[in-house]
């Protein structure tokens, strides 16, 4: 997930390589906190936030068919 995660958001940006993704484990869920450069945020979130909804539920698609849920903090 936090690969996938990644790959999008990088795909995305016009500065890939300040793309960064932690990931913080709990029970039977992965909280995954983005990070992206300040000028490349209105991209990973789009306009009224859909780009951050399809993302939210892309990689949380993926982790369900893994049997956990996923939730994506995109961090400013």
């Amino acid at each position: 997930m936090r690969d996938l995660l990644l790959w999008l958001a990088r795909e995305l940006v016009e500065q890939p390589d300040a793309v960064r993704v932690d990931a913080i484990e709990r029970e039977r869920a992965v909280v995954l906190e983005l990070a992206v450069d300040p000028a490349d945020l209105g991209r990973v979130i789009g306009r009224g936030g859909k780009t951050a909804k399809a993302i939210r539920t892309v990689v949380d698609a993926a982790a369900r068919r893994e049997g956990r849920r996923a939730v994506v903090d995109i961090l400013d």
